[in-house]
């Protein structure tokens, strides 16, 4: 609703952040992205366009309209990551632009338990020392309760030191190390065990760190909630137990093998796609990526894109910047970008293809058309329930962009599949074209004639296009072909029948 108010850096921000339960973790992931890509960047204009006063309207019409900081009309859960986030890296943020943020935070009507328990433990890591407990008395004395039960009964420190209220001198002192420390053991996939004699205080933070981030959902009005919810969150946080997908990609993971440029050039290549705005010279460049990645990386790359979602509307846009790429793409990576982009698009269609899937797969085709025929159209034929939407489509690429080497590659293809009436109208699009055929490959499409000919002596494309084959390549047909299509045009039934006959006849050269 507000996305269009933000920079283009800060709305991947935003974007995380409203991503569920892990939005904190995506967003400290993307903010690391964009810092090594950038390292001036700064997080200043999302606090400043957070903290933007809007006009909202009243619940009821008897309300008058009211002004209140953008950060309070964004969802709970968004709330709560913005604030764990802040947490993680508010040791590189001016401390009077996270207390204004706070402050706008504060002017919520309805504020959330949790929303305001981050809010107070952020100002105690900024030293900003405050009376008030973390959580209402109820959720303390169950949230004690529990951390006894975990570490012991007589034990001190723990959740039980934390709530007590006014923070120690070693706990604001330590504040300032912690963003470093959480991310270091995030990108570990475990929590580091500290020493109880010397680091507790510091054990404590990162206990509260851990919290933060996983536990956007953990505190309810209800204590039952609060309870099993708590419970959940320290048993998945066990340092033996921590799962390397709930803190990072899996080491292994497709997304992880890509270099940080790459990934850069993902993030921005997916804001592009989403933008409503016009596309200037500079968006263009960020494909250039696509001319350093091998073949892996490239498909890895579409995969992220989640190019074969992209609406029809984007596909133009997106074909004349890859088009205008110099040097041209190689064919492994043209070959990847189409079957990624088009393939699916065109094997699902059930009506005549839009115009944008219409410029998009002509102005490929028209530059890069070996990529086109073997990730695309010989798909297309391989497939046994082609219709007349896709016969269509293929159609106007014969006609129009293929030339005559390609015709007969595709027409060779058609000797490998099941004949049907879809495909029949490709197979004589093709003739009707003029490849040049040699004697060998007329051979073998004259055997596909009589052996696949038997099923359509009804068909009248069948029909049309055998009178293409007596008319147009008769210099082709020899003594032995005659014979044989004779004995497959006695089976015809339709009315070209005598047509088809006549033809035959006067071909008497052999």
């Amino acid at each position: 609703m507000f996305l269009s108010r933000f920079d283009g850096q800060s709305k991947l921000l935003v974007r995380s952040l409203m991503s569920g339960a892990s939005g904190a973790r995506r967003a400290l992931d993307v903010f690391q992205r964009q810092q090594r890509a950038d390292p001036d960047m700064s997080l200043g204009h999302l606090i400043e366009t957070l903290c933007q006063d809007e006009v909202t309207c009243p619940e009821t019409e008897a309300q008058p309209l009211s002004v209140k900081p953008m950060v309070c009309l964004f969802p709970a859960l968004f709330k709560q990551n913005l604030l764990s986030f802040i947490y993680l890296v508010h040791s590189v943020l001016p401390q009077t632009s996270v207390l204004h943020l706070l402050k706008c935070l504060g002017q919520d009507p309805h504020p959330n338990p949790w929303i305001t328990a981050l809010g107070r433990q952020l100002k105690r890591s900024l030293g900003v020392h405050s009376e008030e407990p973390l959580c209402t008395p109820p959720c303390s004395q169950r949230l004690k309760e529990l951390s006894q039960r975990l570490v012991g009964f007589g034990v001190a420190g723990g959740w039980a030191k934390c709530l007590s209220g006014q923070p120690s001198g070693s706990e604001s002192q330590s504040a300032s190390g912690l963003s470093e420390q959480g991310t270091q053991r995030k990108r570990k996939g475990s929590f580091v065990t500290l020493d109880s004699e010397g680091d507790e205080e510091t054990a404590q933070q990162s206990k509260r760190i851990k919290m933060d981030i996983c536990g956007s959902e953990c505190v309810d009005a209800e204590e039952q909630s609060v309870n099993e919810e708590t419970t959940g969150r320290l048993e998945r946080d066990a340092p033996a137990e921590t799962s390397a997908e709930d803190l990072q990609p899996a080491a292994d993971s497709p997304h992880d093998s890509l270099p940080e440029h790459i990934k850069v050039s993902v993030l921005q290549i997916k804001e592009l796609l989403e933008s409503q705005a016009e596309w200037d010279q500079s968006s263009m460049d960020v494909f250039k990526v696509l001319n350093n990645c091998d073949p892996a990386q490239v498909e890895v790359l579409c995969n992220m894109l989640s190019l074969s979602a992209l609406p029809e509307q984007t596909l133009p846009k997106l074909c004349s910047s890859v088009l205008a790429l110099s040097p041209d793409l190689s064919y492994s990576t043209a070959a990847t970008l189409i079957k990624s982009l088009l393939l699916e698009k065109v094997l699902s269609l059930s009506e005549p293809a839009s115009r944008c899937l219409v410029t998009a797969v002509t102005s490929l085709c028209g530059h890069y058309p070996r990529p086109m025929c073997h990730a695309l159209i010989g798909p297309v034929l391989m497939e046994k329930n082609v219709g007349n939407p896709q016969a269509e489509l293929l159609n106007r690429l014969i006609e129009s962009c293929l030339d005559s080497h390609y015709r007969l590659l595709l027409l060779q293809m058609t000797f490998k599949i099941a004949w049907t009436e879809a495909a029949l109208s490709i197979i004589h699009s093709l003739l009707d074209s003029k490849p040049d055929l040699n004697e060998e490959v007329f051979a073998q499409f004259t055997e596909q004639l009589i052996s696949q000919g038997p099923q359509f002596i009804k068909s009248v494309k069948f029909a049309k296009m055998m009178l293409t084959v007596l008319t147009k390549y008769s210099s082709h047909v020899t003594a032995a072909h005659k014979h044989s299509l004779s004995g497959c045009l006695m089976l015809n039934e339709t009315f070209l029948k005598k047509s088809l006959q006549a033809a035959l006849k006067r071909i008497t050269h052999t």
